[in-house]
């Protein structure tokens, strides 16, 4: 199910998101949503982003192990 967010650009950011998205032909959300998956594509490549993840993950294992105690 798609999940709805709110984003706040300012007035340059917005200006020029709009015009992007109106060269390319797409709605200013879709111009989003193929930025984020961009980003999400590079995180994955990115070594130091995934030892951050994996280090994350370990961390949060270790509150939800006592949590469950």
């Amino acid at each position: 199910m798609p999940k709805g967010f709110t984003v706040r650009l300012d007035d340059d950011q917005a200006a020029e998101l709009e015009a992007i998205a109106k060269v390319d032909g797409v709605s200013v959300a879709e111009e989003i949503r193929q930025a984020i998956t961009v980003l999400i594509a590079e995180r994955r490549k990115d070594k130091a982003f995934r030892a951050r993840l994996r280090q994350s993950i370990q961390d949060n294992q270790k509150v939800l192990e006592r949590l469950a105690r």
